[in-house]
């Protein structure tokens, strides 16, 4: 029995009652199903017909719900430079989002992938093609060769959720599910010169965060899984969780994606180099291999000192520094330390989509 059939079987219901029992501890969380409370008159349903059709309910609203979460396998293509850092099999989860198969989940899995699989709730695993990939929201799409007997998904509102909401992670490995709450929605920053405007941060954390659905109480999607974090808070409490994508950055771009692949408009400036902020400085830890800033010169250890003449500090002063007025390929020339002489190195940027290695299912 794979692990999905065991979710979709057996899991959901255990799930279902971890639910009913949160609700009773918490002043909101996920609706199971509502029930007239009100005493049945003589010759009416008793309470055993009410919880027959109760369970019932359940039972719909758990194989919809659970039948849209489906597991990713990619495996890249030979010399992939992605794969030191990603490797060259991976795995994670996905959702189905929209008719004919299409899967939403995140961008990391599919990146100069060759070989694509998804696996149902039911235990199936089909062929699947790369739709769409998005590296300034980390989303990833696929769609598999034959349509998949699930229902999409429906979109939430994540510019709605506020800290303190009770949330369900949802996975395609490990425990499958979990219930945890958003505890922090702000901006995010990565090396791999990536921001977003905000994200919602979840604890307790999840182990199984690749392309984990964020679930909402009215079971709309508000997120998808992307990291797992020792600061999940921003405060002193100091919380391990998990980062989300959250779902709104792909309403605006979802038609784009499935139709060209990428979104619409010029791609920003990427110059193929991580920077990590160490006391009060934007240190250099590595260098993508024959990317524009290692054709430039710059070698990790080197401490970016500026944009032009505007100074940096932050990864989120660099790429406003950087991605201001300019797009992939124009110059960037970056005020450097390197050892003891400061120096400024121009750097022609690319679409950091150019600098993978062909893809051959997309």
């Amino acid at each position: 029995m794979t692990m999905l059939t065991a979710l979709s079987r057996s899991l959901r219901h255990r799930v279902m009652r971890i639910a009913a029992a949160v609700a009773l501890t918490l002043p909101a969380t996920f609706p199971v199903v509502a029930a007239d409370t009100a005493v049945a008159p003589d010759g009416g349903p008793g309470q055993s017909a009410i919880d027959d059709k109760i369970t019932a309910a359940q039972k719909v609203d758990a194989d919809r719900l659970f039948g849209a979460i489906v597991k990713v396998s990619t495996r890249s293509i030979p010399e992939a430079r992605s794969a030191e850092t990603l490797g060259n099999e991976r795995e994670g989860t996905g959702v189905v989002i929209g008719d004919n198969g299409l899967v939403l989940t995140i961008g990391y899995l599919i990146v100069e992938a060759d070989d694509v699989k998804v696996t149902d709730a039911k235990g199936r695993t089909l062929p699947a093609r790369i739709v769409g990939y998005d590296h300034a929201s980390g989303f990833g799409l696929v769609r598999t060769a034959v349509p998949l007997d699930a229902q999409p998904m429906p979109l939430g509102d994540s510019a709605k959720t506020e800290e303190r909401d009770p949330v369900m992670i949802a996975s395609a490995g490990g425990a499958g599910t979990s219930f945890a709450w958003i505890v922090s929605k702000r901006p995010f920053t990565g090396n791999w010169e990536y921001q977003l405007e905000y994200a919602l941060y979840t604890s307790p954390p999840t182990s199984n965060w690749s392309g984990a659905a964020l679930i909402d109480r009215d079971g709309k999607l508000l997120g998808i899984g992307s990291l797992i974090v020792r600061e999940a808070t921003d405060d002193d409490s100091k919380l391990p969780g998990n980062v989300f994508v959250p779902i709104d950055l792909l309403k605006p771009i979802l038609s784009d994606l499935v139709r060209e692949g990428h979104r619409a408009g010029p791609a920003r400036p990427w110059l193929g180099v991580a920077a990590d902020e160490m006391q009060g400085r934007l240190f250099v830890t590595r260098v993508s291999p024959d990317g524009p800033a290692d054709r430039a010169g710059v070698s990790v250890g080197d401490i970016i000192l500026g944009v032009v003449a505007e100074p940096v500090r932050t990864q989120a002063q660099f790429y406003e520094r950087v991605w201001s007025r300019r797009h992939a390929g124009d110059e960037v020339p970056l005020k450097v330390l390197q050892g003891l002489d400061v120096k400024e190195i121009k750097i022609r940027s690319i679409d950091r989509v150019e600098y993978f290695r062909p893809r051959s299912t997309i």
